[in-house]
């Protein structure tokens, strides 16, 4: 992997959906990403974190632009935990923690609030939730985005679609389009296609 970024080769930005710990399968998904043959950056979501967060705005009643910024917090503490979990895994809180850490033959897993944590094309709200700030990092590395789900989805479908569906947020879209990056969702059924393309299988 080192090899491949020395030659500027764009890493892989894979969203790590939080739900994924509560269906049992984060601990399964981050060993194939640990087993990864190309460069590959992390960006968790907030998970039990980022529910906590949803919680206390409810009792303590503070603004969405406040529960934004503890929302980056909240995938910061699973960055925090996932790095722990993997010594081949590493926090990474800005460009170029990223790119050393690819450089290293390492795993950047993205903690936020650093990059973006007053970026104005961002909704500071639960509309956009990590999977827009996966997409907005993927805009910043003009990199290739997956996103890793819970449910299996319909191949094919929009952005859009997949928002009214409630499996992505409402502002992927709007990043996705301006952006235009390349953007796929995997669910529970895709792992041989995510196997296949951490293993960069046909481009050696």
């Amino acid at each position: 992997m080192a090899e491949r970024a020395a030659r500027g080769d764009r890493p892989l930005v894979i969203k790590v959906g939080g739900s994924l710990a509560e269906t049992g399968r984060l601990a399964s998904v981050l060993a194939m990403v640990c087993a990864a043959r190309i460069p590959v950056v992390i960006v968790p979501g907030g998970g039990p974190f980022a529910d906590a967060v949803r919680t206390l705005q409810t009792e303590l009643q503070f603004d969405d632009a406040v529960a934004h910024r503890l929302a980056m917090l909240a995938m910061e503490q699973m960055a925090e935990f996932i790095v722990s979990e993997h010594s081949r895994m590493r926090v990474a809180r800005s460009f170029d923690d990223i790119s050393d850490a690819v450089m290293d033959g390492q795993i950047p897993v993205w903690a936020p609030l650093q990059m973006i944590g007053d970026d104005e094309s961002i909704s500071p709200s639960w509309s956009a939730t990590s999977d827009s700030l996966s997409a907005r990092l993927a805009e910043i590395l003009a990199a290739r985005l997956v996103l890793l789900k819970s449910v299996n989805v319909v191949r094919g479908a929009t952005a859009d679609e997949l928002a009214r569906s409630g499996v992505i947020d409402p502002f992927f879209s709007k990043i996705a389009s301006r952006a235009g990056i390349s953007w796929t969702v995997f669910g529970p059924d895709d792992d041989a296609a995510l196997s296949a393309l951490l293993a960069d299988e046909g481009n050696a």
